[in-house]
């Protein structure tokens, strides 16, 4: 059973069909109706609004619990296979297929018939066009952000939503483009306003601002629509992580990079809009017309922000230490702080033991229209971003770049083996241009070199002529980790007619023997490998320990014969020596028994 904790408004319908109204502390949510399959799914996503509660498993497939307006049978399983993403809107909803369709339903979408799914991106009007990677539902808008980077909007367009006068266009049950080199879009389920980054990310946003929830300050604080992308000024300095919007108010999650790379990037929250009803976390009674900082006690030693969400007048934080803070509107018990009264301040709620605790990093958050959910997810986030992250682990480091200040910034030779074809000329060219760069634009430049997307395009226009355009690894990738086979995400290694599957991102962070096999631009269609028959059962079971956690396993003692078994293991598979390595933790453990 996974790990999804419910607290809130409990009717239309009735998640949790033996208790109250209104749930006021977190408890464990159950799947009702359902088979014994069914209930061992693991959740990859919820999202969930007034229109309804979506369960999307990590097998691609989802079932959804429709407000008794739309549907007198829950749960609904969704007809839909290889689902990617799903979200909910306050009267409308959308899905996102593998193959890059949306698929989406509401009064707004179709008016004959709201119940019923249809391909809203295969009426794109541009064919070239139709593959979409990312989506967003507001209160009764859809946002799409296709492959090509381009964001369309469809459905209502009452305050501008969509980036026209309301007098020109009300509502359109067509995509419109909105906007054309767009890395990312926000917006929220109960939400009005939309917020559209672009590549070189710059912020812009429009829609509904009475409150101020765009952030564009108190010049535009009269106008209650924004029919036209603004650009939005004076935002906190540091990478935009997400911004969501509730009816009144917005909350933005920025992150710096920390210089210590051994240290997570510091997070921190930020807010604007509507004072009064709660949702800004903020000892203020004023509306606030800019994005300015959430500051609490709560905040002073865990600024390390995972994950948060926006509901309709409230907000819910989690930290890295498994802190979920909460401030708003509560009149469901969506707070889940045991009652109904609004929380004006940051407060820190009680969560009952969780079986993953050891892993926060996959918990999340999500918020509805007065309902909440913490669950434990086992997808993986936007691939780009993670093949960043990944490639900047220090172990991964193998080439020093020094900046125009003379600081060094530690590049993946596996990366520029394929972008530079590992030509000493090109290196020695690179080096060059970072010698003149300042730390943040050369950040960029490897941000371009590792996504091999333009991020910057003043500095994309010195670095491309140097750069081979060879999208090889981004397959491969793609291949290893979105492949719809899951087999394919997993490698099986057969030793003494046993099998042991591991996952392959494991196996390229801990080895370049696999790195080299698993990454190589000439396909390796082999999946197994049998050269562990050498290794003792103890030497295994050390060694499988050691590839999950960095650590050795507890209850083996640490013989001579072992520290040579793994120590020939270590030179034969390529392993990633990081600090501490797996012969100094033999060693350290082997003094110490003696």
């Amino acid at each position: 059973m996974n790990d999804c904790l419910f607290f809130g408004q409990n009717e239309e319908p009735k998640l949790i069909k033996n208790e109250t109204e209104k749930i006021t502390k977190p408890i464990q949510f159950k799947f009702e109706n359902e088979n014994e399959n069914e209930n061992k799914k693991q959740i990859k996503q919820i999202s969930t609004s007034y229109f309804g509660t979506i369960f999307l498993f990590k097998n691609g497939k989802a079932i959804e619990y429709l407000n008794e307006e739309y549907s007198k049978q829950n749960p609904e399983k969704i007809q839909i296979e290889n689902i990617q993403k799903v979200t909910v809107g306050f009267q409308n909803e959308a899905i996102l297929t593998k193959e890059g369709n949306v698929f989406a339903k509401g009064k707004y979408i179709n008016p004959n018939n709201p119940k019923e799914f249809i391909n809203i991106s295969s009426l794109i009007e541009d064919k070239n066009d139709r593959i979409i990677q990312d989506i967003v539902c507001s209160y009764n808008s859809i946002y799409l952000l296709t492959s090509n980077h381009n964001v369309y909007g469809i459905g209502s367009n009452y305050f501008g939503q969509l980036g026209l006068d309301s007098e020109t266009l009300e509502k359109t049950e067509k995509p419109i483009l909105m906007m054309k080199n767009v890395s990312k879009i926000f917006s929220g389920n109960s939400s009005n306003c939309v917020f559209l980054l672009n590549s070189n990310q710059e912020l812009f946003g429009c829609g509904y601002n009475q409150y101020g929830q765009l952030g564009l300050g108190k010049v535009e604080r009269k106008e209650t629509k924004i029919p036209k992308l603004t650009k939005i000024q004076n935002i906190p300095k540091g990478k935009i992580i997400d911004i969501q919007s509730g009816f009144y108010h917005s909350i933005m999650l920025i992150e710096n990079e920390n210089q210590n790379q051994n240290e997570n990037p510091k997070r921190k929250i930020y807010s604007c809009g509507y004072s009064p009803y709660n949702g800004l976390g903020k000892n203020e009674y004023e509306n606030t017309y800019e994005f300015t900082e959430i500051k609490s006690s709560l905040f002073e030693n865990d600024n390390d922000i995972l994950d948060f969400s926006v509901g309709y007048v409230y907000t819910l934080i989690l930290t890295y230490k498994g802190k979920l803070i909460v401030f708003g509107d509560n009149t469901y018990g969506q707070l889940g702080t045991g009652d109904t009264y609004d929380e004006y301040y940051p407060n820190q709620i009680e969560l009952p033991k969780l079986r993953f605790n050891e892993n926060i990093s996959n918990y999340h958050i999500s918020c509805g229209y007065s309902k909440s959910f913490l669950y434990y997810s086992f997808s993986f986030s936007n691939l780009e971003e993670d093949l960043i992250k990944l490639f900047r682990r220090k172990e991964f480091c193998d080439i020093s770049f020094k900046t125009e200040n003379g600081e060094i910034i530690e590049a993946h030779k596996l990366i520029l083996k394929y972008r530079l074809n590992q030509n000493q000329n090109q290196i020695e060219k690179l080096q060059e241009i970072i010698s003149k760069k300042s730390i943040k634009e050369s950040n960029q430049i490897f941000e371009m070199i590792y996504s091999n997307r333009i991020i910057n395009p003043k500095l994309y226009s010195e670095i491309k002529e140097i750069i081979n355009l060879n999208e090889k690894i981004e397959e491969t990738m793609k291949r290893i980790y979105l492949n719809e086979n899951e087999n394919e995400k997993d490698f099986i290694i057969e030793r003494k007619e046993k099998q042991y599957k591991f996952p392959k991102l494991i196996l390229i962070m801990r080895s370049e023997l696999y790195r080299g096999m698993f990454l190589s631009v000439t396909e390796d269609k082999s999946n197994k490998v049998t050269d562990y028959s050498e290794l003792s059962n103890k030497s295994f079971q050390i060694f499988e320990y050691w590839i999950y956690s960095n650590q050795i396993k507890e209850g083996i003692k640490i013989t001579q014969e072992i520290i040579e078994e793994i120590e020939t293991g270590i030179d034969y598979f390529q392993l990633n020596q990081t600090n501490p390595n797996l012969f100094d933790l033999l060693i350290k453990k082997f003094n110490n028994q003696n």
